[in-house]
């Protein structure tokens, strides 16, 4: 019953600390009404047409893919700050986290993820 008590506490604490946040935030903000911030702004140029526009999901997905492989580099950084401790079981599970990134990338490349149309 105490850790459940505690895990209450801790989350309570949590929920409190993200409104309490959230409405210091909202409090202390400067608010500036103005029709020319609600206009989309790119680069300093003013757009031309619609703001809102169509993208293809290609892009979106190289994004994904990239993110992916990235995140793979931050497990691996750690991994190899501990190798020698880790001894032959961290080099199979990190070979085993390689393979499947591997095929994750085989499969992407074989169904043209990779690939500027």
């Amino acid at each position: 019953m105490n850790n459940l008590l505690l895990l209450l506490v801790v989350m309570l604490t949590a929920i409190a600390l993200v409104f309490a946040g959230w409405g210091i935030g909202a409090w202390i903000s400067p608010r500036s009404y103005n029709p020319l911030k609600e206009e989309a702004y790119e680069c300093g140029v003013p757009t031309r047409g619609r703001s809102w526009m169509q993208f293809k999901a290609g892009y979106y997905l190289f994004a994904i893919l990239f993110l992916m492989f990235d995140v793979e580099a931050v497990f691996l950084f750690p991994w190899a700050v501990v190798v020698r401790e880790m001894g032959i079981n961290g080099l199979l599970s990190v070979l085993f986290f390689l393979v499947v990134l591997i095929l994750g990338l085989a499969y992407a490349w074989k169904k043209g993820a990779l690939e500027w149309k």
